[in-house]
């Protein structure tokens, strides 16, 4: 199998699998009434979404996963590295799925406590060292526009930060329907490209699997939201974007890919920095996603803007690192 073929089917495998089975899983939610629990805080309009599936994030991370295993063994393309690719994946899709069970036996928006959340992120990111530092030559650097940095063991602290903060990022992303699902497909593409341009193919199999279970899992979760992804694909999506991000040495091209999740994560950062300090707030909601939708923008208008910028900062890093 060719690498074009290669790309193809992976794409093909992980979309016919998700569109597939997606109605059943909608279906079966919906039997056990595990439905998402709106954020009382939130936008007053958003409380017509409570009780929609959730956990929509199991099938397509299987989907991906699945297709990667199978077309990895068939073209001979499964290492070492996209091996620990798909286990973060997995890993941190199930952090995310128990904080989504603890939600739906509740009945509340609220599931692990931020400190436990952090703690399961924290060991999940140290695994990820340990195993990387047992990876026949793979180099322990960040690479940057100015130059390469060896960081030592000081590594490990900038995997806890890296894991943590993406994973988290792309979580708080995730409040309109479609919105982190087309972010999500823009940036894996754009390390696909890039993984298909420097020869890691084994790396671009994962990508484009990603790509093409997303892209139907979108059919179903653009608005009206049929089933959310919950915090099991978000918290997976943020982590695989970091690895990614690692194992092709593009850090600082997840800046531009990731603008949207970072504008996201800074602008509760200062919400809450602002209302603590002065008892005022920058914004009418955050994160900024609801402070468009205070002013009046819809659903649809924020999901593309914000794919557009997704696009621009994606292409920008493409043609950084090719």
């Amino acid at each position: 199998m060719n690498e074009t073929g290669m790309i193809v089917w992976s794409s093909v495998l992980a979309f016919a699998i998700t569109f597939i089975f997606m109605p059943f899983l909608i279906a079966y939610f919906r039997a056990k009434k595990e439905g998402q629990m709106i954020r009382t805080a939130g936008p007053k309009w958003h409380n017509s979404k409570s009780g929609t599936p959730t956990m929509g994030g199991i099938l397509f991370i299987l989907a991906g996963i699945i297709s990667s295993l199978v077309i990895g063994l068939i073209s001979h393309q499964l290492t070492v590295q996209v091996i620990v690719a798909m286990a973060v994946f997995l890993g941190y899709g199930l952090i995310g799925s128990f904080d989504d069970s603890i939600k739906i036996f509740k009945h509340q928006n609220e599931g692990f406590k931020a400190w436990q959340k952090a703690l399961l992120q924290t060991l999940g990111a140290i695994i990820i060292f340990v195993v990387l530092l047992n990876v026949p030559a793979f180099p322990m650097y960040i690479a940057s526009i100015f130059g390469i940095w060896h960081l030592g063991w000081w590594y490990l602290l900038f995997i806890i930060i890296w894991m943590v903060g993406w994973s988290n990022a792309v979580n708080l992303t995730d409040g309109l329907d479609g919105l982190v699902s087309g972010i999500s497909i823009i940036g894996y593409l754009a390390f696909g490209i890039v993984a298909v341009n420097s020869k890691n193919f084994d790396v671009a199999i994962f990508n484009f699997s990603i790509v093409g279970a997303l892209i139907a899992f979108l059919w179903f979760n653009k608005k009206p939201a049929k089933i959310f992804m919950g915090d099991t694909g978000s918290l997976a999506l943020g982590a695989g974007l970091a690895m990614d991000s690692i194992l092709l040495h593009m850090e600082f091209g997840l800046l531009a890919i990731g603008i949207i999740p970072i504008i996201e994560t800074l602008s509760v950062i200062l919400q809450v920095g602002s209302w603590k300090l002065f008892h005022r707030r920058i914004f009418k909601m955050s994160p900024i996603h609801h402070h468009f939708e205070m002013s009046g923008w819809s659903e649809w208008k924020i999901d593309i803007v914000f794919w557009i910028i997704t696009l621009l900062g994606s292409a920008l890093a493409v043609y950084m690192y090719i």
